[in-house]
């Protein structure tokens, strides 16, 4: 497919590095990128160029407070899913399920739960927390050592969300190429995978970002919640109710009479999100299209395009990488 010539969006974009950020990826090690040219390692996990930048920022300057909510994920294992549940889980009181102008109706999930690297810090950007309302949601794909120090020694709160890494690839696959389109060449599944084997994909290496939380939440339960996109899609309700309880704001016997947990599951699903006009029309700030964030949401979209070797190959991976771990992924 030919790179046509039309202007880039803000996230392709890669000369607006401060000279600290410069100096920085000329001692990096570096690897082909799946969206921009290159991924960098930093800190043992592989980013780009413009996002180094906002991760040393939040890194150095970001403040958590301890009622703060971090959603935190793989890039591709449900995050804008779990975001729009949380958001509509936390603000309940506040924003009524059975209320017309719910803002999960007209913006975008990300918009609502930002990404502290992301969103908040990239582009040296300073943000401003003062119309954040508490307790404030946030969110990242920050592997657990590097999150901002504050965040490790706070009792902020951890969401983690895991999916199966076989669907998590052929997600971001898909969702790179489709950042791509109209702007450079898109990236062969075959050449990607190998990447992706070798842990460099964006965020990655997969299995040590899963791990370090998986060890954390074993650890530390009450700070981190270790949940699997898959689990919670076979049982939704008893998986939001978990979450509630996790977050200290559990449903009472009078609202799960009137419908708000099935209310908040059915606002919050693949098919009304994807359907809503703000995320098929809308932008975000960065330039990514709302609608890239909407593709399958299915378990086991991975068969359609692996091949045996490619499947065989990968078990063997996740199946040494995983090994003692007591961590199964279920992949239908």
């Amino acid at each position: 497919m030919t790179a046509s010539q039309t202007f880039p969006p803000k996230y392709l974009k890669e000369d607006s590095l401060s000279e600290e950020c410069k100096k920085l990826l000329s001692i990096l090690p570096k690897e082909k990128g799946w969206i921009g040219s290159y991924i960098y390692n930093y800190q043992g996990f592989w980013i780009s160029p413009r996002l180094l930048q906002g991760v040393i920022a939040c890194q150095q300057q970001f403040q958590t407070q301890d009622s703060d909510i971090f959603l935190v994920t793989n890039p591709k294992s449900g995050t804008i899913w779990l975001k729009s549940l949380l958001f509509a889980l936390v603000n309940r009181m506040k924003y009524p399920m059975f209320e017309q102008n719910h803002p999960l109706l007209n913006k975008n999930p990300h918009d609502l739960v930002p990404f502290l690297e992301l969103t908040l810090y990239v582009d040296g950007q300073v943000p401003d927390f003062s119309s954040f309302t508490t307790p404030r949601l946030l969110s990242t794909h920050l592997p657990f050592a590097s999150l901002p120090k504050s965040v490790q020694d706070s009792k902020t709160k951890l969401v983690y969300l895991c999916r199966n890494p076989k669907d998590t690839f052929i997600s971001m696959w898909h969702f790179a190429n489709n950042l791509r389109l109209h702007h450079k060449d898109t990236n062969s599944i075959e050449e990607m995978f190998d990447l992706y084997c070798e842990g460099m994909s964006v965020y990655g290496p997969f299995w040590d970002h899963v791990l370090d939380y998986w060890k954390q939440s074993i650890e530390n339960p009450n700070k981190v919640l270790f949940l699997m996109y898959e689990e919670i899609k076979e049982q939704p309700k008893m998986h939001l109710k978990r979450l509630a309880e996790f977050l200290e704001c559990p449903f009472s016997i009078k609202e799960e009479n009137c419908g708000v947990v099935d209310e908040i599951l059915r606002m919050c699903s693949f098919k009304n999100l994807s359907n809503l006009e703000v995320n098929t029309t809308g932008q975000l700030s960065t330039g990514e299209e709302n609608k890239v964030f909407f593709r399958r949401g299915e378990i086991g979209d991975w068969k359609n395009y692996f091949t045996t070797e490619m499947s065989e190959k990968f078990n063997y991976i996740i199946e040494q990488k995983f090994q003692g771990s007591g961590l199964k992924f279920s992949y239908n």
